[in-house]
C-alpha cells in the first residue's frame, strides 16, 4: 500500500492527523515480516520526524494524530493519558439494540490462551467504560457511534460483544453470521478533539467511515 493511500487529513510542523487505512499496524510488529505499518510509512516518504502518540488496531481504520517532535510527543501523551482526548467511533453490529444509547462498564484484560484476545474479568479486568448511541437500523444490524472514556486494547470490540452485539467482519470476536456480514471490521475512528501541543488551540477532525 503506498503512502498516497494514507490520507494525511492535517500537517504542520509539530503533528500530523492522519487517516489509517485497515489492515495497516499502526507501529512495528514483533515479527520481521511485520515491520510494515503506518509510522514507517510516514517515517520513509516525507515524515521522517513522525512518533507514534497512540494507536489504532491492524483492523481498524480512521484518524490517528502522530507528533513531529519530543515536546509535541509529550504534551499530546499527556493529554490522551488525562482524558483531555475525544475519540468517537462509527461501528456497525449485528442485531438490534433495544435502547437508543447506552454505556457499557465492565473491566477487561488480555487473555493469553487465547491471544490476541481480552476479555471481561471481573476480578483482574481493568477499568473500561464505553458510551455508545443508535444512529440507523438496518434488517439485521445497526450502525452506532461508540466513545471510549478509557482507552484498553480492543475496548470497543469486546464491550459490545458483551452485550450481546459483536461488529461486523469481526474475526476475533463475532459469531459466524456477524463475521460474514462485511468484508473488513466495521470499526472507523471518525472524531478526534484535541488541544494543538504548541498553539494551545483547540482541533477538531471528523472523517467519515467507509462503509
Amino acid at each position: 500500500m503506498p503512502l498516497s493511500s494514507i490520507e494525511i487529513i492535517y500537517a504542520d510542523q509539530y503533528i500530523l492527523v492522519v487517516n489509517k487505512p485497515t489492515l495497516l499496524l499502526s507501529v512495528p510488529g514483533r515479527a520481521e515480516d511485520n515491520k510494515d505499518c503506518l509510522v514507517t510509512r510516514l517515517q520513509e516518504n516525507g515524515y521522517a520526524d513522525a512518533r507514534i502518540v497512540h494507536r489504532l488496531d491492524w483492523e481498524t481504520s480512521g484518524l490517528i494524530i502522530l507528533a513531529r517532535d519530543a515536546n509535541s510527543h509529550r504534551e499530546l501523551s499527556r493529554q490522551f493519558h488525562d482524558r483531555e482526548v475525544e475519540k468517537r467511533y462509527t461501528a456497525l453490529c449485528w442485531g438490534q439494540l433495544e435502547q437508543e444509547q447506552g454505556k457499557i462498564e465492565l473491566p477487561l484484560r488480555y487473555d493469553p490462551p487465547t491471544k490476541p484476545r481480552h476479555v471481561v474479568d471481573h476480578e483482574q479486568g481493568k477499568h473500561a467504560l464505553t458510551l455508545w448511541t443508535l444512529l440507523q437500523r438496518s434488517a439485521d444490524h445497526c450502525r452506532v457511534e461508540l466513545t471510549p472514556y478509557t482507552g484498553r486494547s480492543h475496548q470497543l470490540r469486546v464491550h459490545m460483544l458483551s452485550i450481546g452485539h459483536p461488529l461486523l467482519g469481526d474475526g476475533l470476536y463475532a459469531h459466524e453470521q456477524a463475521l460474514q456480514a462485511a468484508p473488513r471490521l466495521c470499526l472507523h475512528a471518525t472524531e478526534l478533539r484535541f488541544t494543538h501541543p504548541h498553539s494551545k488551540q483547540p482541533l477538531a477532525f471528523n472523517c467519515p467511515a467507509p462503509f
